[in-house]
């Protein structure tokens, strides 16, 4: 059966975005490495699942990469991303985006658990959620995810938007610690443990 694998950045103090969900407070804690780790996860992946809000963030940058693969403006490791996310699908879950976005799927909501429990049955790569916290947490509540990748950025945002939601009854296991020496980022990879574990 395939995963379904959650990566994001967030603060020291568990922070996913700042006040009214301003993602261009994490920026600072993103960068070379936290690019590079996302298009590894991205190569071994055949589907992106998103939530709308990140959807839109993220078609508001990467298609420039796509488009401009010799420009300056962009890092090796931008690039990078852009090259691994042309060669999986997007799967956008939401119950407000419309019309039919090139080679987007979009899920409602109201089908989105079956729907995505289908998918996992399915073969094929492992699935990745970037962003997308509200989709990932209700995943998670529901029993759908299987690993959390967080990159514990290096600052203290102090209030924002937390990374989870609630209490969801789910027991973790630290599977992997990593940190790199040129960066002052930490990751944290936990297994979601699944039935009476």
């Amino acid at each position: 059966m395939r995963k379904i694998i959650v990566f994001n950045v967030i603060s020291l103090d568990g922070y996913h975005t700042g006040p009214g969900n301003d993602v261009s407070v994490m920026f600072p804690m993103m960068g070379k490495v936290f690019d590079t780790y996302n298009a590894g996860l991205l190569r071994a992946t055949d589907v992106h699942l998103v939530g709308r809000v990140s959807y839109e963030l993220f078609q508001s940058f990467w298609p420039k990469v796509t488009e401009n693969p010799d420009s300056g403006e962009y890092t090796a490791e931008q690039k990078e991303i852009s090259k691994a996310g042309q060669a999986v699908s997007t799967i956008v879950v939401s119950d407000t985006l419309t019309g039919n976005p090139p080679g987007i799927r979009i899920i409602r909501r109201a089908d989105a658990y079956e729907q995505i429990a289908e998918l996992k049955r399915q073969t094929g790569k492992d699935i990745l959620i970037t962003g997308s916290r509200t989709l990932w947490n209700d995943l998670l509540a529901h029993g759908l995810i299987d690993e959390i990748h967080l990159m514990i950025g290096n600052l203290l945002l102090g209030e924002g938007v937390p990374a989870f939601v609630g209490k969801p009854d789910v027991t973790l296991r630290l599977h992997k610690i990593r940190r790199w020496d040129d960066s002052d980022n930490a990751l944290l990879h936990y297994e979601v443990l699944h039935g009476s574990a």
